[in-house]
């Protein structure tokens, strides 16, 4: 869902459709499994606060833990290992929580999330900053990053997730389209504009040097004034 501007802010989309047309949508789309950024996550699911390691993150090598056995999975993204999470993430999201992290991550963390009984993925290691206009002292810098490729992978292998929709905010769509992670593009338009300096819009975060990303029109609807617009990605 966004603005007609194309920006994603959740409490914005709230006063620009007070109808549920977006979950309806979502239900529509037949997809047993999602998947959400760290951001999302944090403001809308996660405990307040970061966990605390008692120890030095290091390298957690390549680790697939499966808590629990499901047809879907809340599934989200946490880098670096530092949401927290309460007693019952499968009441909350209606689905068992899957996280996915980087192998640089605390293993005390993720005796944390089986102590939630939250399935976890590691995968990636660090990744270079691209940008050229970053100033001189960044260029170069690596940091702790995901295979989101590698990651798609073992959750079709080991989960059985075969159908996925990306409910996100605007990076992890960016960087999932960007990785030719994505099939398709389901959007909603309400009937608003926010136009606030600094919002996210559906898809940011890419790389200055990427070309646009053709689609091909699929279909149009509209529901009260929201118009749900399906696209392909060529």
């Amino acid at each position: 869902m966004a603005s007609l501007d194309g920006r994603i802010d959740c409490d914005m989309t709230e006063q620009i459709d007070d109808t549920n047309h977006y979950y309806d949508a979502l239900e529509q789309l037949a997809c047993p499994s999602t998947l959400e950024g760290r951001k999302t996550l944090e403001m809308h699911y996660a405990l307040p606060g970061n966990f605390q390691s008692k120890e030095s993150y290091k390298d957690a090598g390549q680790q697939v833990y499966k808590a629990v056995v499901s047809d879907g999975y809340a599934i989200g993204v946490d880098t670096s290992g530092t949401l927290l999470w309460g007693d019952d993430t499968t009441g909350q999201f209606g689905k068992p929580l899957l996280m996915i992290l980087s192998e640089w991550v605390s293993l005390e963390y993720l005796e944390y999330l089986k102590s939630k009984n939250i399935s976890y993925i590691t995968i990636g290691r660090e990744t270079e900053i691209e940008d050229t206009e970053m100033p001189a002292d960044f260029k170069g810098y690596r940091s702790p990053a995901i295979d989101l490729k590698a990651a798609m992978e073992i959750l079709r292998k080991d989960f059985n997730v075969e159908r996925l929709a990306v409910v996100g905010g605007g990076h992890i769509n960016g960087s999932m389209l960007d990785l030719g992670l994505i099939d398709e593009v389901s959007m909603m338009y309400g009937y608003g504009i926010d136009g606030r300096e600094g919002m996210a819009a559906a898809f940011d975060g890419r790389p200055k040097s990427r070309k646009p990303i053709r689609l091909k029109f699929k279909s149009v609807e509209e529901h009260d004034g929201i118009v749900w617009m399906r696209y392909l990605v060529k």
